[in-house]
């Protein structure tokens, strides 16, 4: 697999994110604080709370911060009162998207949810209707310019620590894990003191869809505008293929 290593966009993320720390900063908290009252407060017991840390990091989150939200967490159990919910729907020109959300209200989250697909002139279909078309894969992506190995030897270190599969783009490497090992992999890179650009537990889609029509992009972009302000919404993923 090579050709669809999203790092342009992840790049566009960040920096989005950088100017709104606090949103996705907030949104891994939340995950942390589910992880903790689901597993414990110990990673090496709870495979959930791993793959949150990870994700964690690679978004630059400082130890401490994480350390607090776990304490915090353990903490608060009783007070934990989010729970994860799950749209799939279709966007302009049958675009395939998968909402994930944390929130304290499902009643507010759909709403908003459905708001957002009918704004972009899409609709939210039913469980399962897009999913098929998604494998759930750890997803880790390395700068080029971050990394002083070269591409063998850092495919090395991946597969041994039981990394599926490796790709070399343009500008970064792709690490794709089953979900199980993706946590196992991250420690083996962090070890070996590589800095990983994006690392997550995500849904990839098993083929792209292009859109042609300017009207149908813009249409797309504001259902995604609106998801990605909403404080509930932890993720979301698409099969567009981005021009």
């Amino acid at each position: 697999m090579s050709g669809h290593s999203k790092f342009a966009n992840i790049k566009h993320k960040k920096e989005k994110n950088d100017a709104a720390k606090g949103k996705i900063f907030t949104i891994i908290g939340r995950e942390i604080a589910v992880a903790v009252k689901e597993g414990g407060a110990d990673p090496d017991n709870n495979s959930r709370l791993r793959d949150v840390i990870a994700k964690a990091k690679a978004n630059n989150m400082p130890n401490d911060t994480i350390d607090r939200g776990i304490k915090k967490a353990a903490g608060e159990m009783g007070n934990v009162n989010y729970e994860y919910v799950s749209y799939e729907g279709y966007g302009p020109n049958g675009i395939a998207i998968i909402v994930d959300a944390l929130t304290d209200n499902k009643n507010r989250t759909a709403a908003n949810v459905r708001s957002a697909f009918t704004k972009g002139n899409g609709s939210v279909g039913t469980q399962g209707c897009v999913s098929y078309m998604f494998d759930q894969k750890g997803q880790i992506i390395v700068d080029k310019e971050e990394c002083d190995m070269d591409a063998d030897e850092l495919m090395m270190v991946a597969l041994d620590a039981g990394a599926d599969d490796f790709a070399e783009e343009d500008d970064s490497y792709e690490i794709l894990t089953a979900p199980e090992d993706f946590s196992v992999v991250c420690k083996a890179l962090e070890d070996a003191g590589i800095k990983m650009a994006s690392a997550e537990v995500t849904k990839l889609p098993q083929n792209y869809v292009s859109l042609t029509e300017e009207t149908a992009v813009k249409s797309l972009q504001r259902t995604l505008d609106l998801l990605d302000e909403d404080d509930d919404v932890q993720a979301v993923y698409t099969n567009w293929e981005e021009e």
